[in-house]
């Protein structure tokens, strides 16, 4: 992590939240009571109080079936929460060494997701175009991102992750994706954040290799059953895996 920075994460009671606490020392995680992203009184709040020079925006609503039936919330959450971050950090100013009264930009770092791609084909890299969607979940975080890219300096961070044990009965053999476990993916993400000056792009995809939701379920779960997403009233992607090239390579860079 770069001398002085400051880092505060929004989130930090969710399941990525937690990993990164504890690989991120130091870093500064308000409640959500504290920090309600739909209260943009408590964003400038904390703020005022923790001074951070990178915020990490990792709270997020994530229940892809729930969405489609909770739409409000999803959009308050995903859309209004991320506008009055997005709002707030412009509106903050940072005087990162003494004596030194230029103010400078706060760093803002966006947990994104693969859904943010139709999912036909998979491979997606960083510049292929996003969208459509095929869920309102999926919706909310490609306008999200559309929020962040307006203020600079940002690093959108698309990703997906599973609970480090598999909780379900049953495993997709029709969805292939490139997600994996959370402490897999954590550090991953803790080191594009502790590092996210040097990376050089605003976007990057932060993953593993592609395979079926399924043969991912069996690496720690052996009973869990092979099924169909034509099980479900939700519509998933085909095939959502990205392209990681990109990080490979930076992280190369960073950790030679």
């Amino acid at each position: 992590m770069s001398d002085g920075e400051r880092i505060m994460l929004t989130g930090g009671e969710g399941r990525l939240g937690t990993e990164l606490r504890a690989l991120l020392p130091g870093v500064m995680a308000p409640s959500e009571v504290e920090m309600d992203i739909t209260r943009p009184e408590l964003i400038e709040k904390a703020l005022d109080a923790y001074r951070p020079t990178v915020v990490v925006h990792a709270a997020a609503y994530t229940n892809v079936a729930g969405a489609e039936t909770d739409r409000a919330k999803c959009w308050n959450i995903n859309v209004r929460g991320t506008e009055n971050i997005v709002r707030k950090i412009g509106d903050a100013t940072l005087f990162p060494a003494a004596g030194n009264r230029v103010a400078s930009p706060i760093f803002l770092v966006y947990i994104s997701t693969d859904y943010v791609f139709d999912g036909s084909r998979g491979g997606y890299k960083e510049d292929d175009p996003p969208g459509p969607v095929c869920n309102y979940y999926s919706l909310t975080k490609l306008v999200g991102e559309s929020l962040i890219r307006l203020h600079r300096p940002h690093l959108v961070i698309r990703t997906s992750f599973r609970p480090r044990e598999w909780p379900y009965p049953v495993a997709f053999t029709d969805v292939y994706t490139s997600q994996d476990y959370v402490d897999v993916i954590a550090p991953e993400i803790a080191l594009a954040i502790a590092r996210c000056r040097e990376i050089g792009f605003d976007t990057i995809h932060v993953a593993t290799e592609r395979k079926s939701v399924y043969d991912l379920a069996r690496r720690r779960r052996s009973d869990v059953r092979p099924g169909s997403k034509t099980q479900l009233k939700v519509r998933l992607p085909d095939d959502i895996s990205l392209d990681v090239s990109r990080w490979r390579e930076v992280k190369a860079r960073l950790t030679p």
